[in-house]
């Protein structure tokens, strides 16, 4: 059995897993709040035509933030991470501003930036970018120095450094910040979405919220945790293929 096909079998099982203890909760509780997957699943599929474009809308804001974010604080982190001097000027504003909860802003961008993609897309990208600046910066003051040295012996330039070695050893812990930022980018934008919105899954969500429609809202539901899926498995796609020199068990250099 290759591992393609235990993946899935896996994805299976748990799924199996999560519905029937859905179902047993959903009967345990008796209550209209908490439907039952029997009531929401069909709903779910008879639902796509407007679940789908509202999908698109959240997966498009993600995927800005997130692309815009990670290609600004990855050179800003391995520079501060290998260099004492660059991070000498980043780290005082990092440790003042990294535990700053970046949601508190969300009423400002409103205001500056207006109510829509732009608000959002602003502040999903903030909060990628302090993840994975941290990350990248811890990353690459990791690397051991008798690996850099000896590949400066080779003659390697500073920057055949940082593209050979650096880079690809702080790669792995990389993509793990990304996942995990993953989930923080979706539950901010259902927040967002759900405060001032017109579409988006997070306003979906609250608009069925509001009309009482519970069977609509687990619809919703669904929707945003396959979206979380759907980014997560793409990820791990990429760090599989960027970091396919770890199955080899060879260096990244």
């Amino acid at each position: 059995m290759g591992p393609r096909l235990k993946r899935v079998l896996g994805y299976v099982a748990a799924s199996i897993g999560l519905l029937l203890g859905w179902e047993l909760l959903a009967r345990a509780l008796s209550s209209p709040v908490f439907p039952a997957p029997s009531a929401a699943l069909p709903l779910f599929v008879r639902l796509a035509p407007v679940l789908w474009p509202n999908a698109l809308v959240s997966g498009a804001r993600i995927l800005v933030a997130m692309v815009v974010g990670t290609l600004l604080a990855v050179p800003i982190g391995l520079m501060a991470g290998r260099s004492p001097r660059v991070d000498a000027v980043f780290a005082p504003f990092l440790y003042l501003t990294y535990p700053v909860p970046k949601v508190v802003f969300l009423p400002v961008f409103f205001l500056l930036l207006g109510i829509g993609n732009v608000s959002n897309i602003v502040l999903l990208g903030i909060i990628v970018f302090f993840q994975i600046l941290v990350t990248a910066r811890d990353a690459a003051q990791a690397v051991p120095p008798s690996l850099v040295l000896s590949v400066r012996s080779l003659g390697a330039t500073r920057l055949d450094v940082a593209r050979h070695v650096v880079f690809p050893a702080a790669l792995p812990e990389i993509f793990t910040a990304l996942r995990i930022t993953t989930g923080t980018a979706i539950a901010v934008l259902f927040f967002a979405e759900s405060i001032a919105g017109s579409d988006g899954l997070g306003w979906f969500i609250m608009d069925a919220w509001g009309r009482i429609d519970y069977p609509r809202m687990f619809a919703g539901i669904i929707a945003l945790a396959l979206l979380g899926v759907v980014f997560y498995e793409v990820l791990d796609w990429l760090d599989a293929w960027a970091n396919r020199w770890r199955r080899a068990g060879t260096p990244g250099v």
